[in-house]
């Protein structure tokens, strides 16, 4: 029988899949939120190279890196991604975007229509699970959201982006979004926030020397054994996410 949850893989790694219940939900929306250097990108890391573990077929957009630049990172946690890639098992996209707001490559008529490519990229849907870090990159710098948000239509903007992933869903394909929240207006992040089966706040605390990171779970629909509310772990060369026994308020 077929679980309700993507397995995450790395049992015997880290202790990531057992702290959120199991795995993540099938069809859901996941919302993972967190300011600059929180841990959204190393978290979609850990994610993608578990479910490669685990069969499942993943897409993730990256608006920061580009393709060596993510191998290099993953390298660097022990993440090796090069045979996932070559199999298929994971479909990476840089989009990276200029100082001009739109993407890198392209033409010039299209590089700004940010969400509307994204949405009409069949092949990226494909896959079980589709990661997009950082989705607020792509909010803040498609022009058509931005006009929206300038009429006072913000919530109307989101909605449009969100019965998209609602539809993709229903096939049950699930949404990863990470976000950082200073970068965009409450008004149009507040929806995401809503709608998320899943939503998972990202604080990172220095102490002393070390820095260390909490994932502050604020919804976890369809979990499959009991979700704490809060799961301490940092980031720690050649070894990737650690969980921490202990949270740091």
């Amino acid at each position: 029988m077929k679980s309700n949850q993507f397995s995450l893989g790395l049992q015997q790694h880290d202790r990531l899949q057992k702290e959120l219940g199991g795995g993540i939900p099938r069809g859901a929306i996941v919302l993972i939120e967190g300011d600059y250097g929180a841990g959204k990108s190393v978290l979609s890391q850990r994610f993608t190279y578990g479910f490669s573990q685990e069969d499942i077929v993943t897409s993730l957009i990256s608006t920061e890196l580009g393709v060596r630049g993510f191998l290099d990172q993953m390298h660097s946690l022990s993440y090796h991604m090069v045979k996932p890639l070559l199999d298929e098992e994971v479909l990476f996209i840089p989009a990276e975007i200029d100082a001009s707001g739109a993407l890198t490559g392209g033409a010039a008529s299209e590089r700004k229509q940010l969400l509307r490519r994204l949405m009409e990229a069949e092949t990226l849907w494909e896959a079980d699970v589709t990661i997009i870090d950082t989705f607020d990159a792509i909010l803040r710098n498609d022009p058509q959201f931005e006009a929206l948000i300038r009429q006072n239509e913000e919530r109307q903007a989101a909605l449009e982006i969100i019965s998209f992933f609602r539809e993709l869903t229903t096939k049950n394909k699930t949404i990863i979004l990470t976000v950082d929240p200073s970068t965009v207006d409450e008004d149009a992040i507040g929806p995401f926030r809503s709608i998320a089966d899943v939503y998972l706040k990202l604080e990172m605390v220095e102490v002393g020397n070390d820095v260390r990171r909490n994932i502050f779970v604020k919804r976890f629909a369809g979990m499959g054994e009991q979700v704490g509310d809060r799961i301490g772990f940092s980031v720690r060369s050649g070894i990737g996410i650690v969980i921490e026994s202990r949270s740091v308020a």
